[in-house]
């Protein structure tokens, strides 16, 4: 089922919103509208694509949305769509905007000019769907691709500066300890952009990992934890091989150029869905980047 982003709150009445982990059953996921996007020089990704002359196809980037729901919704999962915003052109990127914790949405602080604004739609959408919001952040840039629910009362907040900045790295750390987590902040190489592009969980104890460029302390605290490490290479991961997002039940979404990853989740035993993202991932985001979990189910059932 599909949502647009208006809407009565009865419509979601008694239902129990946040998550706890990347891995629980997901129910409920908000999108963003790729009416506005195209290429912006965002990131080292983008900044590639547009310096090797590649030609945006707007057509094709709704296309391949579109088979992004389709995916979501053969699993079974209710999608949401914020309203689109023509002075918004990355809004498409919905994991930015805001993060999920059990307690609500964390409404984030985008770092570029031309995503800052994004806050207004999500701030709206999340109002009108009477989900809470667990706090606002004010310490300075924080965007929703640098927090991983690493697994219940776990966190992982990516901190690379050219996104997300220390001070509020430490302001939804405190927000997340005060409500009994343990976080790890992570600095990461700022090429990365945020740390999906590094980390991704995807089943319980299960993490995929480009080791080449995570710190060894990132990959023994990991690994301490008791998860068990799939590896993708860095070429890989600069192309967003990294960057898939769990459906819970041992299905995943990831992207169908990242063939390596695939291959791998498959000889695991987990199920892959592969919807066609060039358009997305030539822009600097995958599957994990393009969605927000608004609901799964707690304890990573």
């Amino acid at each position: 089922m599909t949502r647009t982003a208006g809407g009565d709150a009865e419509e979601v009445a008694g239902v129990v919103w946040g998550a706890d982990s990347e891995y629980g059953l997901l129910r409920d996921v908000l999108l963003g509208p790729p009416d506005n996007f195209r290429w912006l020089p965002t990131s080292a990704i983008s900044k590639a694509t547009l310096e090797s002359g590649a030609a945006f196809d707007p057509e094709l980037a709704r296309a391949q949305h579109r088979e992004l729901v389709a995916a979501y919704e053969s699993a079974g999962v209710t999608v949401y769509t914020l309203e689109p915003d023509p002075a918004l052109p990355y809004q498409v990127f919905a994991r930015d905007s805001s993060a999920m914790t059990p307690s609500g949405a964390v409404v984030t602080q985008l770092k570029q000019p031309w995503r800052r604004g994004e806050y207004a739609p999500v701030i709206d959408f999340y109002r009108r769907r009477s989900i809470p919001i667990r706090g606002m952040i004010t310490a300075g840039a924080l965007e929703g691709g640098d927090v991983t629910l690493v697994e219940p009362g776990v966190a992982l907040i990516g901190n690379g500066e050219e996104r997300t900045e220390i001070g509020a790295a430490r302001q939804l750390a405190a927000w997340m300890r005060d409500d009994g987590w343990e976080v790890r902040i992570e600095p990461i190489p700022g090429q990365f952009v945020h740390i999906d592009v590094l980390v991704s969980i995807l089943a319980p104890k299960l993490a995929v990992v480009c080791v080449e460029a995570a710190s060894g302390g990132l990959v023994g605290w990991l690994r301490a934890k008791g998860f068990e490490l799939l590896e993708v290479s860095l070429a890989d991961a600069m192309q967003l091989g990294v960057n898939a997002i769990s459906l819970g039940g041992e299905r995943v979404i990831s992207a169908a150029g990242s063939t390596e990853l695939n291959q791998r989740l498959r000889a695991h035993g987990i199920e892959v869905l592969d919807p066609e993202l060039s358009m997305f991932t030539a822009g600097g985001g995958g599957a994990h980047c393009l969605a927000q979990a608004l609901r799964r189910e707690r304890g990573g059932r």
